[in-house]
């Protein structure tokens, strides 16, 4: 007996616009539609028969002159627009039915989950549009956002050489999976587990680029490093000889060539219960109209986990006390506890409270980065060593202030105290920032940044991507539907539904060499001049 299907939608509620998971149930209301229709055209057509004189019923020429004026009247009527009726004996309610039904007709259909409630293989769905109808030449009049531009930085390495396999192979030590897509279709050859579901989630981000334009990117292979920090250091690869492996991973810094990519988070960190960007954006913007910025608590706040790097560790001196008051607020995030309380003290939309958030990184950079910007309070950022694809387009003063990692507990005391003095400046950098993050890294912008990037990295190629013999083909049923729980949740939440009916942004052009050294030097003399500030500051403590 085959299988029972399962449709799983993402319905949009009206009261909170969160999303719910709900079975659907196919029904077909054609025959009541039809007899409906039929009833009204009927009644409508009556109507406009033509009125007979009969022997037994004579019309009164008083009557007679009332159907003239009112046909007339009518005539009028239809004749400057304010009646839609075709006298060919199709009435203004069919042409409103016909239209409902054009209208249901060019719905953008939607492609939910197929899943099986018996235990066979899970099947891909086929019917999945392979195309987006769009023609490939077509170009956004839209321009991404300025950030999508270091991009061609990532990729400059390999611009002159290409990309061997023998180069990709050279990064397999590492990775923990290698992508293939070859015809539209997505392949993985694991190699090793990753730190919770990062690789899962990862790899469930790319089908959704799939989904999303079905048909648009070429062919390509790559290998994928879920790890923190950067492996492929500059340092190795120098000379005119040098082949370094193009891994990809979720962030590098100034002395590594690894390629960075969007985390995994963008389709929810279930271990953290944190939900898929798209929605969760949603809910920050809500907490940030919560409270109005002028009455939020007028110091710093950060919760986290401060054993994963000395630099929290640091951080956690920092915390106002008796005797020490360094206008901050510290708290430790336990995981495990927060797990088994229901996560209910860590909903990110709830931490938009205080005029003043801290950003440090941990091991690496952290996913936490994004959550902080978004929530329109200035965000103090502790200079960090790492960066992810997005933050490189972010200018201190403009976006954030930058905090001193050598002397944070006197640099943070001082931000606050500035922040407090001139809080119209601070409320329009922490505004800036909320902006930055609402409108520049919206969902939609994250898959076009994903498209570019792939689509850039496989036209260095110098060999056809094939399928290896051990890799799996991938797709939202393999993936999703084998899973439960809120891992499962997320990847319903976060299932692109439809071929997008747009094409990407348009990429914006390489940097210029002059313009690339006056935005790095716009950054180091605006870190310098808060350097400036605080020198002065606590030289007249003193």
């Amino acid at each position: 007996m085959l299988g029972i299907k399962k449709k799983y939608y993402v319905k949009q509620e009206l009261d909170d616009d969160k999303p719910s998971i709900h079975g659907r149930m196919k029904r077909n209301n054609n025959n009541d539609q039809n007899h409906q229709t039929g009833f009204c055209l009927t009644s409508m057509l009556e109507l406009q028969k033509p009125i007979i004189d009969t022997p037994s019923r004579p019309v009164k020429k008083a009557a007679a002159s009332t159907i003239i004026a009112v046909f007339l009247i009518t005539v009028l009527m239809v004749s400057v627009g304010w009646l839609d009726i075709s006298f060919s004996g199709v009435s203004s309610y069919q042409n409103m039915v016909v239209g409902s039904k054009s209208t249901t007709a060019k719905h953008k259909p939607e492609f939910p989950l197929e899943c099986s409630t018996e235990n066979q293989t899970q099947t891909c769905r086929r019917d999945y549009p392979t195309t987006t109808g769009i023609p490939p030449m077509n170009t956004s009049k839209v321009e991404c956002p300025s950030f999508f531009r270091w991009i061609h930085e990532d990729l400059r390495h390999w611009k002159q050489t290409g990309i061997s396999r023998d180069m990709i192979e050279g990064g397999r030590k590492t990775a923990h999976f290698r992508l293939v897509i070859v015809k539209g279709k997505a392949y993985v050859e694991k190699y090793r587990n990753s730190i919770q579901t990062r690789d899962k989630f990862t790899l469930w981000g790319i089908l959704q680029l799939l989904r999303m334009f079905p048909g648009r990117l070429p062919d390509l292979e790559l290998m994928f490093d879920c790890d923190d920090r950067p492996v492929v250091r500059s340092r190795d690869f120098q000379g005119p000889n040098a082949r370094p492996p193009p891994l990809f991973r979720y962030c590098a810094d100034e002395w590594s060539l690894d390629i960075v990519f969007p985390d995994w988070s963008f389709w929810g960190w279930a271990e953290t219960n944190i939900r898929p960007w798209r929605n969760v954006l949603k809910e920050i913007k809500k907490g940030n109209e919560r409270r109005k910025w002028k009455e939020r608590v007028p110091y710093a706040y950060w919760r986290g986990n401060p054993s994963v790097a000395p630099t929290r560790k640091d951080l956690m001196k920092c915390n106002a006390t008796d005797k020490n008051n360094w206008n901050t607020l510290l708290y430790v995030q336990d995981w495990d506890r927060e797990s088994k309380q229901g996560f209910r003290h860590s909903n990110v939309e709830d931490q938009c409270t205080h005029r003043y958030k801290i950003y440090t990184e941990g091991w690496a950079w952290s996913v936490s980065e994004k959550y902080i910007l978004a929530c329109d309070s200035m965000t103090l950022y502790v200079r960090s060593r790492f960066y992810d694809f997005f933050i490189r387009g972010m200018q201190p003063l403009q976006h954030y202030w930058p905090i001193s990692e050598n002397t944070k507990c006197k640099s943070l005391k001082f931000a606050v105290e500035w922040g407090n003095l001139h809080p119209q400046k601070a409320q329009a950098i922490g505004e800036a920032a909320g902006k930055f993050i609402h409108e520049d890294l919206k969902m939609d912008n994250v898959y076009d940044y994903m498209f570019h990037l792939l689509n850039d990295y496989a036209k260095l190629l110098k060999f056809e991507p094939t399928v290896p013999p051990g890799a799996i083909e991938l797709c939202s049923e393999t993936m999703a539907c084998p899973t439960s729980g809120t891992w499962k949740k997320f990847m319903v939440e976060s299932l692109v539904m439809s071929p997008s009916e747009v094409t990407p942004c348009g990429m914006p052009p390489p940097f210029e060499p002059h313009e690339l050294r006056d935005f790095l030097e716009t950054k180091a003399n605006s870190t310098r001049q808060v350097e400036i500030w605080e020198n002065q500051y606590w030289f007249s403590q003193y």
